[in-house]
Protein backbone atom coordinates (compact mmCIF):
# COMPACT_ATOMS: atom_id res chain seq x y z
CA UNK A 1 0.00 0.00 0.00
CA UNK A 2 1.30 3.39 -0.96
CA UNK A 3 0.61 6.49 0.97
CA UNK A 4 -1.10 9.37 -0.79
CA UNK A 5 1.30 11.76 -2.56
CA UNK A 6 4.02 9.14 -3.18
CA UNK A 7 4.84 7.13 -6.25
CA UNK A 8 6.16 3.60 -6.34
CA UNK A 9 8.96 2.92 -8.79
CA UNK A 10 10.47 -0.48 -9.13
CA UNK A 11 10.52 -3.77 -10.81
CA UNK A 12 7.84 -6.41 -10.65
CA UNK A 13 9.82 -8.54 -8.25
CA UNK A 14 11.65 -5.74 -6.43
CA UNK A 15 10.75 -3.91 -3.36
CA UNK A 16 8.76 -0.77 -4.02
CA UNK A 17 10.68 2.55 -4.06
CA UNK A 18 8.78 5.41 -2.71
CA UNK A 19 9.64 8.78 -4.41
CA UNK A 20 8.42 12.12 -3.25
CA UNK A 21 6.35 13.96 -5.82
CA UNK A 22 8.91 16.83 -6.20
CA UNK A 23 11.69 14.52 -7.18
CA UNK A 24 9.75 12.78 -9.85
CA UNK A 25 9.76 15.77 -12.19
CA UNK A 26 13.49 16.20 -11.84
CA UNK A 27 14.11 12.55 -12.52
CA UNK A 28 11.94 12.59 -15.62
CA UNK A 29 13.81 15.71 -16.89
CA UNK A 30 17.13 13.95 -16.50
CA UNK A 31 15.85 10.86 -18.28
CA UNK A 32 14.32 12.89 -21.09
CA UNK A 33 17.49 14.97 -21.51
CA UNK A 34 19.71 11.93 -21.61
CA UNK A 35 17.51 10.34 -24.16
CA UNK A 36 17.33 13.43 -26.39
CA UNK A 37 19.09 13.36 -29.83
CA UNK A 38 20.55 17.00 -29.96
CA UNK A 39 24.22 17.88 -28.84
CA UNK A 40 25.12 21.21 -27.17
CA UNK A 41 25.52 24.09 -29.73
CA UNK A 42 29.15 25.02 -30.64
CA UNK A 43 30.30 28.45 -29.45
CA UNK A 44 30.32 31.12 -32.21
CA UNK A 45 33.78 32.15 -33.68
CA UNK A 46 34.28 35.90 -34.30
CA UNK A 47 35.32 36.86 -37.87
CA UNK A 48 39.03 37.72 -38.45
CA UNK A 49 39.88 41.40 -38.09
CA UNK A 50 40.29 43.45 -41.28
CA UNK A 51 43.77 44.06 -42.71
CA UNK A 52 45.75 46.96 -41.29
CA UNK A 53 47.80 49.34 -43.45
CA UNK A 54 50.64 51.59 -42.40
CA UNK A 55 52.22 54.31 -44.55
CA UNK A 56 55.34 56.25 -43.74
CA UNK A 57 55.90 59.08 -43.49
CA UNK A 58 52.31 59.91 -42.59
CA UNK A 59 51.23 63.54 -42.68
CA UNK A 60 54.82 64.79 -42.45
CA UNK A 61 56.24 67.93 -44.04
CA UNK A 62 59.79 68.82 -45.11
CA UNK A 63 60.52 65.15 -45.82
CA UNK A 64 63.93 64.53 -47.41
CA UNK A 65 63.70 62.93 -50.87
CA UNK A 66 65.77 59.97 -49.63
CA UNK A 67 63.86 59.46 -46.39
CA UNK A 68 62.32 56.04 -45.67
CA UNK A 69 59.07 55.85 -47.66
CA UNK A 70 56.96 52.67 -47.61
CA UNK A 71 53.46 51.20 -47.35
CA UNK A 72 53.10 47.97 -45.32
CA UNK A 73 50.21 45.67 -44.43
CA UNK A 74 49.53 42.50 -42.42
CA UNK A 75 47.22 41.42 -45.25
CA UNK A 76 48.12 41.59 -48.93
CA UNK A 77 48.08 44.62 -51.19
CA UNK A 78 45.72 44.51 -54.13
CA UNK A 79 47.38 47.64 -55.48
CA UNK A 80 49.43 50.57 -54.18
CA UNK A 81 49.94 54.00 -55.71
CA UNK A 82 51.95 57.04 -54.70
CA UNK A 83 51.22 60.16 -56.70
CA UNK A 84 53.20 63.40 -56.67
CA UNK A 85 51.73 66.83 -57.23
CA UNK A 86 53.35 68.08 -59.33
CA UNK A 87 54.94 65.05 -60.97
CA UNK A 88 52.41 62.25 -61.34
CA UNK A 89 52.69 58.56 -60.47
CA UNK A 90 55.82 57.33 -58.67
CA UNK A 91 57.41 54.08 -59.83
CA UNK A 92 57.76 51.51 -57.08
CA UNK A 93 58.22 47.85 -56.22
CA UNK A 94 55.87 45.49 -54.37
CA UNK A 95 57.54 42.76 -52.30
CA UNK A 96 56.99 39.12 -53.39
CA UNK A 97 54.57 38.53 -50.50
CA UNK A 98 52.66 41.70 -51.51
CA UNK A 99 52.99 43.14 -48.01
CA UNK A 100 55.41 46.03 -48.62
CA UNK A 101 55.70 48.70 -51.33
CA UNK A 102 58.63 51.08 -51.72
CA UNK A 103 59.51 53.70 -54.36
CA UNK A 104 62.26 52.81 -56.83
CA UNK A 105 64.30 55.96 -56.28
CA UNK A 106 64.47 59.29 -54.48
CA UNK A 107 61.48 61.61 -54.53
CA UNK A 108 61.39 65.15 -55.85
CA UNK A 109 61.76 68.38 -53.93
CA UNK A 110 58.73 70.49 -53.00
CA UNK A 111 55.97 68.04 -53.95
CA UNK A 112 52.90 66.69 -52.17
CA UNK A 113 52.65 62.88 -52.27
CA UNK A 114 49.34 61.06 -51.85
CA UNK A 115 48.88 57.34 -51.16
CA UNK A 116 46.22 55.21 -52.83
CA UNK A 117 45.26 51.57 -53.36
CA UNK A 118 43.76 48.74 -51.30
CA UNK A 119 44.82 45.86 -49.08
CA UNK A 120 42.82 42.64 -48.45
CA UNK A 121 42.54 40.65 -45.23
CA UNK A 122 42.21 36.85 -44.87
CA UNK A 123 38.42 37.04 -45.30
CA UNK A 124 38.75 39.04 -48.53
CA UNK A 125 37.54 42.28 -47.01
CA UNK A 126 39.50 45.30 -48.33
CA UNK A 127 40.70 48.48 -46.69
CA UNK A 128 41.97 51.59 -48.47
CA UNK A 129 45.56 52.88 -48.54
CA UNK A 130 45.40 56.54 -47.58
CA UNK A 131 47.66 59.33 -46.40
CA UNK A 132 49.88 62.11 -47.71
CA UNK A 133 53.10 63.98 -46.98
CA UNK A 134 55.20 66.77 -48.47
CA UNK A 135 58.89 66.86 -49.34
CA UNK A 136 61.24 69.66 -48.43
CA UNK A 137 61.49 72.69 -50.73
CA UNK A 138 65.14 73.86 -50.49
CA UNK A 139 66.09 77.47 -50.66
CA UNK A 140 69.11 76.45 -52.76
CA UNK A 141 70.20 73.38 -54.70
CA UNK A 142 73.84 72.95 -55.63
CA UNK A 143 74.99 71.53 -58.95
CA UNK A 144 78.01 69.22 -59.17
CA UNK A 145 80.05 67.87 -62.09
CA UNK A 146 82.20 64.77 -62.57
CA UNK A 147 85.41 65.03 -64.54
CA UNK A 148 85.35 61.67 -66.37
CA UNK A 149 82.49 60.85 -68.74
CA UNK A 150 80.84 57.51 -69.44
CA UNK A 151 82.82 55.11 -71.57
CA UNK A 152 86.11 57.01 -71.49
CA UNK A 153 89.51 55.35 -71.27
CA UNK A 154 91.96 57.13 -68.97
CA UNK A 155 95.49 56.78 -67.66
CA UNK A 156 96.70 55.04 -64.52
CA UNK A 157 97.08 58.27 -62.50
CA UNK A 158 93.63 59.68 -63.32
CA UNK A 159 91.89 61.16 -60.28
CA UNK A 160 88.12 61.21 -59.98
CA UNK A 161 87.03 64.76 -59.22
CA UNK A 162 83.69 66.27 -58.28
CA UNK A 163 83.44 70.05 -58.51
CA UNK A 164 80.55 71.78 -56.71
CA UNK A 165 79.08 75.08 -57.84
CA UNK A 166 79.01 76.43 -54.28
CA UNK A 167 80.77 75.75 -50.97
CA UNK A 168 79.70 72.59 -49.13
CA UNK A 169 79.32 72.95 -45.37
CA UNK A 170 78.37 69.37 -44.47
CA UNK A 171 81.17 67.56 -46.28
CA UNK A 172 80.64 64.36 -44.29
CA UNK A 173 77.01 64.07 -45.43
CA UNK A 174 78.08 64.55 -49.03
CA UNK A 175 80.97 62.12 -48.84
CA UNK A 176 78.70 59.41 -47.43
CA UNK A 177 76.69 59.71 -50.66
CA UNK A 178 79.73 58.97 -52.86
CA UNK A 179 80.75 55.51 -54.01
CA UNK A 180 83.58 54.13 -56.15
CA UNK A 181 83.40 50.49 -57.28
CA UNK A 182 86.23 48.76 -59.14
CA UNK A 183 86.51 45.50 -61.05
CA UNK A 184 89.65 44.59 -59.10
CA UNK A 185 90.38 45.38 -55.43
CA UNK A 186 91.73 48.95 -55.30
CA UNK A 187 92.58 50.89 -52.17
CA UNK A 188 91.69 54.56 -52.46
CA UNK A 189 90.19 57.53 -50.65
CA UNK A 190 88.27 60.76 -51.14
CA UNK A 191 90.00 63.97 -50.10
CA UNK A 192 88.60 67.49 -49.91
CA UNK A 193 90.88 70.03 -51.57
CA UNK A 194 90.66 73.80 -51.08
CA UNK A 195 87.63 75.40 -52.72
CA UNK A 196 88.05 76.39 -56.34
CA UNK A 197 85.95 78.08 -59.03
CA UNK A 198 83.48 79.34 -56.43
CA UNK A 199 82.76 75.97 -54.83
CA UNK A 200 84.05 72.97 -52.93
CA UNK A 201 85.77 70.03 -54.63
CA UNK A 202 86.51 66.46 -53.64
CA UNK A 203 88.95 64.09 -55.36
CA UNK A 204 89.32 60.30 -55.20
CA UNK A 205 92.57 58.56 -56.09
CA UNK A 206 93.99 55.10 -55.47
CA UNK A 207 96.89 54.64 -53.08
CA UNK A 208 99.02 53.45 -56.00
CA UNK A 209 98.53 53.93 -59.72
CA UNK A 210 95.45 52.19 -61.09
CA UNK A 211 95.92 48.71 -62.48
CA UNK A 212 95.64 48.76 -66.27
CA UNK A 213 92.29 47.48 -67.52
CA UNK A 214 90.36 48.23 -64.31
CA UNK A 215 86.68 49.03 -64.79
CA UNK A 216 85.51 51.87 -62.53
CA UNK A 217 81.93 52.82 -61.63
CA UNK A 218 81.20 56.01 -59.70
CA UNK A 219 77.91 57.00 -58.02
CA UNK A 220 77.22 60.33 -56.39
CA UNK A 221 73.70 60.08 -54.95
CA UNK A 222 73.43 63.79 -54.19
CA UNK A 223 69.72 64.46 -54.77
CA UNK A 224 68.15 64.75 -51.35
CA UNK A 225 71.45 65.18 -49.48
CA UNK A 226 71.63 68.22 -47.18
CA UNK A 227 74.79 70.20 -47.95
CA UNK A 228 74.41 72.41 -44.88
CA UNK A 229 73.42 76.05 -44.65
CA UNK A 230 70.01 75.33 -46.21
CA UNK A 231 71.50 74.00 -49.46
CA UNK A 232 70.78 70.55 -50.90
CA UNK A 233 72.17 68.44 -53.72
CA UNK A 234 70.53 69.11 -57.08
CA UNK A 235 70.87 65.75 -58.84
CA UNK A 236 72.55 62.34 -58.84
CA UNK A 237 75.70 61.76 -60.88
CA UNK A 238 77.08 58.52 -62.31
CA UNK A 239 79.89 57.53 -64.60
CA UNK A 240 81.54 54.33 -65.76
CA UNK A 241 84.98 54.31 -67.32
CA UNK A 242 88.01 52.11 -67.93
CA UNK A 243 91.67 52.41 -67.05
CA UNK A 244 93.67 51.97 -70.24
CA UNK A 245 97.22 50.78 -70.76
CA UNK A 246 99.85 51.87 -68.26
CA UNK A 247 101.88 54.70 -69.77
CA UNK A 248 104.36 56.58 -67.58
CA UNK A 249 106.64 59.43 -68.63
CA UNK A 250 110.03 59.53 -66.89
CA UNK A 251 111.30 63.09 -67.13
CA UNK A 252 114.71 63.62 -65.48
CA UNK A 253 115.53 67.26 -66.12
CA UNK A 254 119.26 66.59 -65.73
CA UNK A 255 119.24 63.90 -68.41
CA UNK A 256 117.89 66.31 -71.07
CA UNK A 257 115.77 63.45 -72.32
CA UNK A 258 112.15 62.28 -72.08
CA UNK A 259 111.46 58.56 -71.66
CA UNK A 260 108.05 56.91 -72.15
CA UNK A 261 107.27 53.46 -70.73
CA UNK A 262 104.15 51.61 -71.82
CA UNK A 263 103.07 48.50 -69.92
CA UNK A 264 106.58 48.22 -68.51
CA UNK A 265 108.36 48.52 -71.87
CA UNK A 266 110.27 51.58 -73.05
CA UNK A 267 108.69 52.95 -76.22
CA UNK A 268 110.33 56.42 -76.46
CA UNK A 269 113.64 57.95 -75.42
CA UNK A 270 114.02 61.34 -77.07
CA UNK A 271 115.98 64.58 -76.58
CA UNK A 272 114.24 67.24 -74.50
CA UNK A 273 114.79 70.63 -72.97
CA UNK A 274 113.25 71.56 -69.61
CA UNK A 275 112.80 74.79 -67.69
CA UNK A 276 115.83 76.94 -66.89
CA UNK A 277 116.77 75.71 -63.42
CA UNK A 278 118.67 78.85 -62.47
CA UNK A 279 115.36 80.77 -62.44
CA UNK A 280 112.85 79.28 -59.94
CA UNK A 281 110.01 80.93 -61.90
CA UNK A 282 111.01 78.95 -65.01
CA UNK A 283 111.97 75.59 -63.48
CA UNK A 284 109.97 72.51 -64.48
CA UNK A 285 108.59 71.34 -61.13
CA UNK A 286 109.69 67.97 -59.71
CA UNK A 287 106.88 65.62 -58.81
CA UNK A 288 104.11 63.54 -60.35
CA UNK A 289 102.15 65.58 -62.88
CA UNK A 290 99.00 64.32 -64.60
CA UNK A 291 97.99 64.75 -68.24
CA UNK A 292 94.73 66.72 -68.31
CA UNK A 293 94.34 68.13 -71.84
CA UNK A 294 95.96 68.12 -75.25
CA UNK A 295 95.79 70.48 -78.23
CA UNK A 296 97.09 70.07 -81.81
CA UNK A 297 97.99 73.77 -81.56
CA UNK A 298 97.96 75.96 -78.46
CA UNK A 299 98.43 79.69 -78.04
CA UNK A 300 100.80 80.33 -75.12
CA UNK A 301 100.97 83.80 -73.60
CA UNK A 302 103.14 85.09 -70.76
CA UNK A 303 103.13 88.80 -69.91
CA UNK A 304 105.77 88.01 -67.29
CA UNK A 305 108.24 86.69 -69.83
CA UNK A 306 106.98 88.62 -72.81
CA UNK A 307 105.94 85.91 -75.27
CA UNK A 308 102.79 85.22 -77.25
CA UNK A 309 103.28 82.18 -79.46
CA UNK A 310 101.38 79.22 -80.91
CA UNK A 311 102.95 75.82 -80.28
CA UNK A 312 102.02 72.47 -81.79
CA UNK A 313 101.17 69.09 -80.25
CA UNK A 314 100.77 70.51 -76.75
CA UNK A 315 99.93 68.15 -73.86
CA UNK A 316 99.04 69.94 -70.61
CA UNK A 317 100.56 68.41 -67.47
CA UNK A 318 99.63 71.12 -64.93
CA UNK A 319 97.63 74.31 -64.60
CA UNK A 320 100.68 76.44 -63.95
CA UNK A 321 101.55 76.54 -67.66
CA UNK A 322 103.57 73.33 -67.98
CA UNK A 323 103.13 71.41 -71.24
CA UNK A 324 104.99 68.82 -73.22
CA UNK A 325 104.99 70.34 -76.69
CA UNK A 326 106.85 70.86 -79.92
CA UNK A 327 109.25 73.80 -80.11
CA UNK A 328 111.32 73.98 -83.27
CA UNK A 329 113.11 77.05 -81.87
CA UNK A 330 114.75 75.09 -79.04
CA UNK A 331 115.78 72.00 -81.04
CA UNK A 332 119.43 73.07 -80.76
CA UNK A 333 119.23 72.86 -76.97
CA UNK A 334 117.13 69.69 -76.76
CA UNK A 335 119.27 66.88 -75.41
CA UNK A 336 121.97 69.18 -74.05
CA UNK A 337 120.58 72.08 -71.97
CA UNK A 338 117.46 73.41 -70.28
CA UNK A 339 116.28 76.73 -71.68
CA UNK A 340 112.48 76.71 -71.52
CA UNK A 341 110.04 78.65 -69.35
CA UNK A 342 108.94 75.47 -67.54
CA UNK A 343 107.55 73.38 -70.39
CA UNK A 344 109.13 70.23 -71.81
CA UNK A 345 110.27 71.00 -75.37
CA UNK A 346 110.55 68.27 -78.00
CA UNK A 347 111.09 68.22 -81.74
CA UNK A 348 107.94 68.44 -83.85
CA UNK A 349 108.13 64.77 -84.83
CA UNK A 350 108.74 63.54 -81.28
CA UNK A 351 106.03 65.81 -79.85
CA UNK A 352 103.51 64.48 -82.39
CA UNK A 353 104.38 60.88 -81.52
CA UNK A 354 103.95 61.51 -77.82
CA UNK A 355 100.78 63.56 -78.37
CA UNK A 356 99.13 60.70 -80.24
CA UNK A 357 99.85 58.30 -77.37
CA UNK A 358 98.79 60.47 -74.42
CA UNK A 359 95.59 59.92 -72.42
CA UNK A 360 93.95 61.99 -69.72
CA UNK A 361 95.33 60.70 -66.44
CA UNK A 362 98.74 59.57 -67.65
CA UNK A 363 101.43 60.30 -65.03
CA UNK A 364 104.45 62.42 -65.90
CA UNK A 365 107.15 61.90 -63.28
CA UNK A 366 109.48 64.88 -63.29
CA UNK A 367 112.67 64.53 -61.22
CA UNK A 368 115.89 66.43 -60.63
CA UNK A 369 114.78 70.07 -60.55
CA UNK A 370 115.17 72.48 -57.64
CA UNK A 371 111.47 73.22 -57.13
CA UNK A 372 108.79 70.70 -56.14
CA UNK A 373 105.37 70.45 -57.76
CA UNK A 374 102.69 71.36 -55.19
CA UNK A 375 99.20 72.74 -54.59
CA UNK A 376 100.22 76.18 -55.80
CA UNK A 377 100.86 74.77 -59.26
CA UNK A 378 97.32 73.83 -60.24
CA UNK A 379 94.21 71.83 -59.58
CA UNK A 380 95.56 68.28 -60.01
CA UNK A 381 98.40 67.89 -57.54
CA UNK A 382 96.92 64.77 -55.97
CA UNK A 383 100.00 62.56 -56.32
CA UNK A 384 102.26 65.04 -54.54
CA UNK A 385 100.34 64.47 -51.28
CA UNK A 386 101.63 61.56 -49.13
CA UNK A 387 99.07 58.79 -48.74
CA UNK A 388 98.48 59.15 -44.99
CA UNK A 389 97.97 62.88 -45.41
CA UNK A 390 95.63 62.28 -48.34
CA UNK A 391 93.46 59.95 -46.27
CA UNK A 392 93.32 62.51 -43.46
CA UNK A 393 91.74 64.97 -45.94
CA UNK A 394 88.58 62.82 -46.06
CA UNK A 395 85.62 64.27 -44.13
CA UNK A 396 84.95 60.77 -42.73
CA UNK A 397 88.38 60.15 -41.23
Amino acid sequence: MVASGETTVGGRMGRALRVAPGWLGALLLVVLTACGSGAPAAPSVPPPPPATVRVEPAGAVDVAPRAAVAATTDGTFTDVTLTASPGGAVAGTLSPDRRRWTPDGPLAYGATYTWGGTAAGPDGRTVPVTGSFRTVAPGETVRATLNIGDGREVGVAAPITIQFAAPVEDKAAVERALQVRTSVPTEGSWAWLPDQDGGSRVHWRPKEYWRAGTQVDVRADLLGVPFGGGAWGREDLTTSFRIGRSQIVRADVNSFRLVVERDGQQVMDVPASYGLDSDPARTTRSGIHVVTEKFPSKRMVSPQFGYDVVMGWAVRISNNGEFIHANPGSVGSQGSSNVTHGCVNLSTADARTYFDSALYGDPVEVTGSGVDYSARDGDVYDWTVPWDQWRSMSALT
